[in-house]
């Protein structure tokens, strides 16, 4: 990573200057493992495009948003009910360059970026991850809106499809209808099957009528909705997937309101509200019955980019670190120089780089699901939870450190550190939390062997690649192991295990695809870093023995 900032004397590092995208030559190197050579080409101005703004004008308007969060008018002036947000026109001109400039929630639907056909998913996530390093609430209504369109496209009835496509993938922010899901109650947050919403038969529509407790993307143009209709089961079996739109056909609004918006520890640019539904239209969505099989869609895609943005927030804290390290000094020597901290900065390192390694490995296999290949199927199927547990997790922690390692100032709101901090913590809660993901990780293995799957798919990445004989030898091993353990905590129902087994098998996948990609790309560095993983992650360790030495060899070549 080159970073080459100096600071002036006694003034904190800064990385205004910088390229994200230019500053992350790992990024550019792994895309041209997944993406083809002119694709590449085609997509990489927009790639240097966004990484300009991310150090200038989008952290600013990310900062002022994320200052002045939305508000919430039941009534204008007048005394009429109007039920609208206002938002920072920060805000809204992030929206421009996110849902309009980049077409974020529309390219895999439409041809964008100049390329003649929808932008690869890799492609995409990698947009997600760059624009994560400024700004984390908006790729919320982004995701939402591309999952949207993705489950109505798949489950849809096609007089739906029509209607509301063109407005989902609009070029212009104007004619944009954003997209949200409306399913967390009061005593229905991970446990889907105690929705208490009702849906009653209406013509060719539906009625609804019930609480919904988080809303993100509060007045979005359409919304999925779980609900269970008059006379259906009780449990997850009664419940059925709807469409809500913010304006019923003819233009008037729908029959529900928005109660309040939350005031929220972070993601503070983006409304997030409560709301009721008093009799409010809506279409149901596929067949009754299995509407969370079919918002199942929606929520992968929307876990998958909850990993993608808590990578981009670890990439962007490394970043900070580094920088400060190299431009500050301390009791005669550059921070960077410092063992303490060269040791803390690997700590920073290695699962950022994890992360990002993961994170386009999974969206590959997003492609190749899509594309109908059976492997694909299975590894998105167990990868997606696998990325927002540990990746989420791990983003925490980062950004966390990250800010002790400016110091003082990292503490203060008008450095990007603190938001970092706020934000980090959402990805491990929205769209389930830690142990809701870890558990589905076991249900993967045990529904569909998705786990053998990933074990055969790494081992024979590895061999492809040529790693060394030695290291793919070890790395044979720890993933074996880290393939039986979640096998075995599967098939024995050990719920208890599933969060230490399913964080084994990430960090065993992490370190092939670690293994593999340097040698792919004879990059001495991510071979040094798949050593990391195996030393500090899958490796025990005594706490109390002498360094071997290999840890401080590593940050010469990974810190230089």
């Amino acid at each position: 990573m080159d970073l080459s900032v100096t600071a002036t004397h006694g003034l904190q590092p800064d990385t205004r200057d910088l390229n994200a995208f230019d500053a992350d030559p790992a990024l550019a190197a792994l895309l041209g493992l997944y993406l083809a050579p002119g694709d590449l080409e085609m997509l990489t101005p927009a790639f240097q495009r966004l990484g300009a703004l991310v150090h200038g004008r989008l952290d600013e308007l990310a900062h002022a948003a994320d200052r002045t969060p939305p508000v919430l008018r039941h009534r204008d002036r007048q005394g009429q009910d109007i039920q609208a947000i206002d938002k920072h026109p920060a805000y809204v001109e992030m929206e421009r360059i996110g849902f309009q400039d980049f077409a974020m929630a529309a390219m895999s639907h439409r041809p964008a970026l100049g390329l003649d056909r929808p932008v690869p998913h890799v492609a995409k996530y990698a947009l997600q991850y760059l624009f994560a390093e400024a700004e984390f609430g908006l790729l919320c209504p982004i995701s939402m809106t591309d999952a949207l369109t993705r489950t109505i496209r798949r489950y849809g009835a096609p007089d739906l499809v029509a209607r509301y496509l063109p407005g989902l993938t609009a070029e212009r922010l104007e004619e944009q209808i954003q997209g949200a899901m409306f399913m967390t109650e009061k005593a229905a947050g991970s446990d889907v099957g105690a929705t208490e919403t009702v849906a009653r038969r209406d013509g060719d529509g539906w009625r609804l009528s019930g609480d919904k407790w988080f809303c993100s993307n509060t007045d979005a143009g359409l919304a999925l909705v779980l609900a269970r209709p008059e006379g259906a089961p009780s449990g997850i079996k009664g419940v059925s997937l709807f469409l809500l739109p913010r304006e019923v056909p003819g233009g008037t609004a729908n029959s529900y309101r928005i109660i309040r918006l939350k005031d929220k520890l972070g993601t503070r640019s983006m409304a997030s509200g409560e709301i009721t539904l008093d009799g409010a239209f809506a279409w149901m969505v596929g067949e009754p019955g299995q509407g969370f099989v079919q918002m199942a869609e929606m929520i992968n895609q929307s876990r998958l980019s909850n990993a993608v943005r808590s990578a981009g927030i670890m990439r962007r804290a490394l970043r900070e670190a580094l920088v400060v390290a190299r431009g500050r000094s301390a009791f005669g020597s550059r921070l960077i120089d410092l063992p303490l901290q060269r040791r803390q900065l690997l700590k920073l390192m290695v699962p950022a780089e994890q992360a990002l390694s993961v994170t386009l490995f999974t969206a590959d296999a997003l492609a190749r699901a899509d594309a109908g290949e059976a492997e694909g199927i299975k590894l998105r199927r167990i990868l997606t939870p696998l990325v927002k547990f540990r990746v989420c997790r791990d983003a925490r922690k980062v950004a966390g450190d990250a800010m002790e390692a400016r110091g003082g100032v990292g503490y203060i709101e008008e450095w990007i550190e603190p938001r970092l901090v706020r934000d980090a913590h959402l990805g491990s809660i929205w769209e389930g939390t830690s142990n809701i993901v870890a558990l589905d990780v076991l249900r993967a293995a045990r529904k569909e062997a998705a786990h053998t799957a990933l074990g055969e798919a790494l081992s024979g990445r590895m061999a492809e690649a040529g790693v060394a004989d030695g290291l793919r030898g070890r790395l044979d091993g720890l993933l074996a192991r880290a393939v039986a353990a979640v096998g075995s905590a599967a098939e024995t129902g050990a719920d208890d295990r599933a969060r230490s087994v399913a964080s084994g098998l990430y960090h065993a996948a992490s370190a092939c695809l670690l293994a593999a990609e340097g040698a792919q790309l004879g990059d001495v560095r991510r071979t040094a870093l798949a050593e990391l993983v195996i030393r500090h992650k899958l490796t025990p360790r005594d706490p109390l023995g002498n360094a071997d030495g290999e840890d401080a060899m590593a940050a010469d070549l990974l810190l230089a």
